[in-house]
């Protein structure tokens, strides 16, 4: 009789801590992967952001016969611009590569409708994201303006304030959301942590009652917490890896290549499983061991 009851609450046990297990790894499999659409989600911003150019122009009047020395003053002006702090990539377009670009743009395969050399050289500045900020713009095209040789900069800053926005909305939506996931992992993870432990009230109370001090009782149930924690977090890292694996080989790109994200990622995710269950773990004993025996009956 006595096996069978052992054997009873050692299936219990197990089932429980299955339970636990797999909460806690479906609850980080989510926030983990809503970080993972964060971190993505805020280099793709960059990116567009960095799509989004000013053209600074060179002057467009002068002889002929100082085409040389006027090159020369084009590639040295081209070299500060580049060198500028809000500038994340500058391309230099000569003129008859502007030509080439117009005749493309306006469907044209001939010359003759206008000259070769009507449009000026001009360098394509792509601006740190940063400095795409519609409060910051203004000041990145005064300090493109001011190196010499540059006499006109000109941007979309409508299309620049447009996308800026709708970026900076997104992002902030996406943020909120982790947050909440965040919330929602404390709370799921916690309740059942609470649950494993409801159900080891009376040994609790039992250990105590002969003498126990708190610390030692503490102790085990900390230990099979961090074990619990790491071994769910494990999970919901191996299938998060799995569907991202998936998913980014099936649309044909690895979305960004800084692997350090991705291990502070994994990092965060590992800690908040172990902390969250040793935190609910301590707390929920706690209040056990503070109970009188007759509020077992009643928790």
């Amino acid at each position: 009789m006595a096996k069978s009851v052992d054997e009873f609450n050692k299936k219990r046990l197990r089932s429980s801590n299955i339970t636990v297990v797999i909460s806690i790894a479906l609850v980080l499999f989510l926030l983990g992967l809503m970080g993972l659409i964060l971190i993505n989600a805020q280099k793709y911003s960059d990116y567009i952001k960095e799509q989004l150019v000013v053209n600074a122009y060179f002057d467009e009047n002068y002889d002929a016969k100082d085409s040389v020395k006027i090159a020369k003053l084009e590639e040295e002006t081209f070299k500060k611009v580049q060198t500028l702090a809000p500038v994340k990539k500058a391309t230099y377009i000569s003129r008859s590569m502007a030509a080439k670009e117009a005749k493309k743009s306006m469907g044209i395969d001939s010359d003759a409708l206008f000259e070769e050399n009507i449009f000026p050289s001009s360098i394509e500045v792509a601006l740190k994201p940063e400095y795409v900020d519609p409060a910051k713009i203004d000041e990145a095209i005064k300090v493109i303006k001011s190196v010499p040789g540059i006499i006109d900069v000109k941007n979309d800053s409508t299309l620049m304030v447009d996308v800026y926005n709708n970026l900076s909305r997104i992002l902030k939506w996406i943020l909120g959301f982790s947050v909440l996931f965040l919330v929602l992992a404390v709370v799921l993870i916690n309740n059942s942590i609470r649950l494993k432990i409801f159900s080891k009230r009376f040994i609790i109370k039992t250990m105590q009652l002969v003498g126990a001090k708190r610390r030692f009782i503490l102790k085990p149930f900390i230990i099979e917490a961090i074990i619990l924690g790491a071994i769910g977090s494990v999970i919901g890292l191996l299938a998060l890896g799995g569907v991202w694996y998936y998913f980014t080989s099936q649309i044909g790109s690895a979305f960004i290549q800084d692997n350090n994200q991705y291990f502070w990622l994994v990092i965060l995710v590992l800690g908040v499983g172990i902390f969250i269950s040793v935190l609910s773990t301590i707390f929920a004993t706690w209040r056990f061991l503070k109970s009188n025996v007759d509020d077992l009956y009643y928790s």
